[in-house]
Formats: structure tokens, C-alpha cells, sequence
């Protein structure tokens, strides 16, 4: 769905590259399903479309420790992530969770094809992700997030 597909381009790329130290997956508008996946693993890296106020393209890293800290406007499966990361808080079992936010305009377009913001976007929005394995490999994991 174009430029709201951006996460599921991140990985697709990151599968052809190769991300030693993590497992990938697509987890699209997995839903309740994903608890059990998200809670077997103590890190957990989400990249999905934002819908906020930052011009397209824009990647942030964020450290959501609830449904509440992730941006209002997560792309278009926002209330079936929210309730999954809230089961995960009640169940006692979150793991410390980053989100590599990639910010875009609309999510009502439909079309295969990104706006050329959020595809160049892409390779920073990688650079994250490798950043954040080689801080998990690295020891350098925000524990704090968890408390």
C-alpha cells in the first residue's frame, strides 16, 4: 500500500542483505497472534509508516515502553499493535521494544509504489536497525526502558 507498506520494504531489503544477529519477519497486521513471538525474544524492533508531523522520509528510533508512547498515527493497523503491546505490558512480559518510525503523508492511496521521500528513506532506516542489533550484540541495550 504504498508508502504505508515502507516496513514491510525495509525488510524485504534486509532479507537480500542479510542481518546477522536477528531473526526478520513480517508481521503486517498480525494482530494477537504476534503476543507470543513478541514475548519470546527480550528485544524487540518494530519499523512500520507513521503518519505524523514530520515531512515523508523523516526516520526516528523510538523506545515505547506502552501502547501510549508509540506516535498517534501508526500506520494503517495502529489499534491492532497498540492492543498487542498493551496485552504484552499485562502479561507481565514485554520485552524492551524500539520502533523505527518512517514518517509519511497519507495512508489512503493505494498503489504499489512508495512517493520517492519514503523510499529514500530506506537505507536510513536501515542503518537504524543495524545500529540497534550492534548496540543488542554490544550489551549496550537500554535497560532502563524496562523499569
Amino acid at each position: 500500500m504504498n508508502d504505508e507498506g515502507a516496513g514491510i520494504h525495509v525488510i524485504t531489503r534486509l532479507e537480500k542483505e542479510g542481518l546477522p544477529g536477528a531473526d526478520l519477519m513480517d508481521g503486517g497486521t498480525g494482530g494477537f497472534h504476534l503476543l507470543g513471538i513478541i514475548q519470546s525474544y527480550k528485544t524487540v524492533i518494530i519499523v512500520d509508516a507513521s503518519l505524523d508531523q514530520f515531512p515523508p522520509g523523516h526516520v526516528r528510533v523510538l523506545h515505547p515502553r506502552y501502547a501510549k508512547d508509540f506516535p498517534r498515527q501508526l500506520s494503517a493497523h495502529e489499534i491492532g499493535l497498540r492492543d498487542l503491546i498493551d496485552s504484552a505490558v499485562l502479561l507481565g512480559n514485554m520485552p524492551v521494544m524500539h520502533l523505527v518510525a518512517i514518517s509519511v503523508s497519507d495512508f489512503q492511496d493505494m498503489g504499489m509504489q512508495m512517493t520517492p521521500g519514503v523510499e529514500n528513506a530506506i537505507p536510513a532506516a536501515i542503518g537504524c536497525i543495524r545500529e540497534l542489533i550492534g548496540d543488542c550484540i554490544s550489551g549496550a541495550t537500554r535497560q532502563d526502558q524496562r523499569t
